[in-house]
């Protein structure tokens, strides 16, 4: 591992070993300052409160007028007082059905205003939630259903197929089958609400309680429960809501999916806590992103970087009246400094950036409003309450922060509130995550400047990013070795023609195998959801493999981005 550490870490420029250099400004004890760094902003206070008490709990008459959740498809509004009245109904109609605290719930839905209601209600009523991916097939439900121990699914009309199918695989009895529309044979969403139960007293400390269990490979190998209490959640919400700047005038577009973790907590709950109006789309198409901007005069976007690049340099953009934009906030990956350049200076608007991960919540860092001193490719400052350190990756030690310009590259641990209690039923995993210090390795490859701005630089991980999604390249190599004519397979990250990192794979066939490049990549689409397609197909000799049988990626890498 330490090897594989220092190949890729010789791979960012300017960079031999972390461990075998000395700059300048480290050359002087009294240069540096303590290892341990702290968000600049004073602490913030985090109420010992359920998700619920505390985004809803202070609502008073004039916010409950207020619109909420708008379906950009159609343009139905519900105002706050309409969603928590519907939150606390689904609530007692799921206590009346036996689930409540110790319960989980899978909720397997585009974004739609009524996410939010079964979000929530799944919630209140001392549930677990444990979303799913949109696009996820029946199998892979199926084992999130099956890991999570989920008693019952939520579903939207058009998923409701690939849910009953995974229900079914995982044991989940077809009664508890919830449909957010109207499908024939299962209770509606709707019909529950309109359902009549006394209230329940429900009681649980959200400093230990579960409220999610989203997935997420981690730093490798396949996806694990990500055990996230209410007290994780709020504190998030509380730490990010003034840097991300969100206010109750904004209607902010909801393009990014609620099931992933920035969507439920950057867009969702800061949102909600604010009391702004959230516009959803259930998927991104360019036209109909740039057609909402426009009708809805939308203020604030959040997007990942692919979008970014589409703001930046398509022609479409051009044909709508987008002036009502004031800011966009991109995550889930680095942003190019050139590409949010560009995009602030084509909408005339505030370009922001952040970072994150599922096991923080998510957000550990992020550009506040109103700074233009922050440069575009920085991920911004560290959010109050969070301490921050960087280590060298191969010797575990910090590396000094320094008093003028930037740090070495090192990866970015972090620890505060919002850190994840740890993988659900995989200890050895937690461990490898979370040190005993409490800090959370992050497996990014980080920098700090003197004035704090944190900017990710490479990444330790051998996590594949595709438009924000985690792609574990173990998954791949396991369902391509299960192909008879497949001898062998390695899957690494490389760049396509669009700046966009994509998984290609490595294999070795049968000696009388017939497999094309085509016929691997059609054969992977029809078993994965879509970004974990391979979309670039090597066959070579062998894989590349160390003595004790890893495989050698750093050598692949070399290969894979000379094709």
């Amino acid at each position: 591992m330490a090897e594989d550490a220092r190949n890729l870490l010789c791979g960012i420029p300017g960079l031999t070993t972390l461990s075998s250099r000395t700059l300048p400004h480290q050359s002087s004890p009294a240069r540096r300052r303590a290892a341990v760094f702290n968000s600049p902003f004073p602490d913030v206070e985090i109420p010992n409160l359920s998700v619920f008490d505390y985004l809803f709990g202070s609502l008073d008459t004039a916010s409950a007028d207020r619109v909420a959740l708008t379906d950009g498809a159609t343009g139905e509004a519900t105002t706050y007082g309409e969603l928590v009245r519907q939150i606390e109904a689904l609530a007692r109609a799921l206590a009346a059905r036996g689930i409540g605290v110790g319960s989980v719930v899978a909720l397997h839905s585009p974004n739609r205003p009524d996410f939010a209601v079964a979000f929530h209600g799944i919630l209140r009523a001392g549930a677990t939630a444990t979303t799913v991916n949109a696009l996820s097939t029946a199998g892979e439900m199926a084992t999130q259903l099956t890991d999570s121990k989920a008693v019952a699914i939520i579903a939207a009309d058009a998923l409701f197929p690939v849910s009953a199918e995974a229900g079914k695989l995982a044991g989940v009895a077809a009664e508890r089958m919830i449909s957010l529309g109207e499908v024939d044979g299962s209770t509606s969403l709707a019909d529950m609400v309109r359902e009549t139960h006394p209230a329940q007293d429900v009681s649980f400390d959200p400093a230990t309680h579960l409220a999610v269990l989203p997935y997420s490979s981690g730093t490798t190998g396949k996806a694990k429960g990500v055990m996230l209490t209410h007290r994780n959640l709020v504190a998030n919400v509380a730490q990010s809501a003034s840097l991300v700047g969100v206010t109750k005038d904004d209607r902010v577009l909801a393009v990014l999916p609620f099931f992933h973790i920035y969507g439920m907590t950057v867009l969702l709950n800061i949102a909600l806590a604010q009391r702004a109006n959230l516009v959803t789309m259930a998927r991104f198409d360019l036209a109909d992103f740039l057609g909402l901007i426009q009708s809805a005069r939308i203020t604030y976007v959040f997007i990942a970087p692919p979008i970014a690049v589409a703001l930046a340099k398509h022609p479409l953009v051009a044909e709508f009246d987008l002036s009502s934009l004031r800011t966009v906030f991109s995550g889930a990956a680095p942003l190019d400094g050139s590409v949010g350049g560009a995009v602030a200076e084509r909408l005339n608007c505030e370009v922001l950036q952040g970072y994150g991960m599922t096991e923080m919540s998510p957000v550990s860092h992020a550009s506040p409003r109103g700074r233009t001193d922050i440069p575009l490719n920085s991920v911004g400052l560290t959010v109050p309450n969070i301490q921050c350190r960087i280590v060298d990756p191969l010797t575990g030690s910090d590396i000094a922060i320094p008093t003028v310009g930037v740090s070495e590259p090192g990866e970015l641990l972090c620890r505060g509130p919002n850190i994840m209690v740890g993988y659900l039923g995989n200890d050895e995993a937690t461990r490898a995550t979370l040190d005993v210090d409490g800090f959370l390795h992050t497996g990014d490859i980080a920098t700090v400047s003197a004035e704090g701005f944190v900017t990710i630089v490479d990444r330790l991980k051998e996590l594949i990013k595709y438009k924000g999604y985690q792609v574990a390249p173990a998954e791949l190599e396991a369902l391509l070795l299960g192909h008879p004519q497949i001898a062998d397979a390695a899957v690494i990250g490389v760049i396509d023609a669009d700046g966009e990192e994509v998984p290609k794979a490595f294999l070795r066939l049968q000696p009388e195998a017939t497999l094309s490049k085509e016929d691997v990549m059609i054969w992977v689409a029809e078993r994965v959801a879509p970004h974990k397609k391979v979309r670039q197909v090597e066959m070579i000799d062998f894989i590349p493999k160390s003595a004790s049988g890893k495989i050698l990626r750093k050598d692949l890498r070399s290969k894979g981005a000379l094709v």
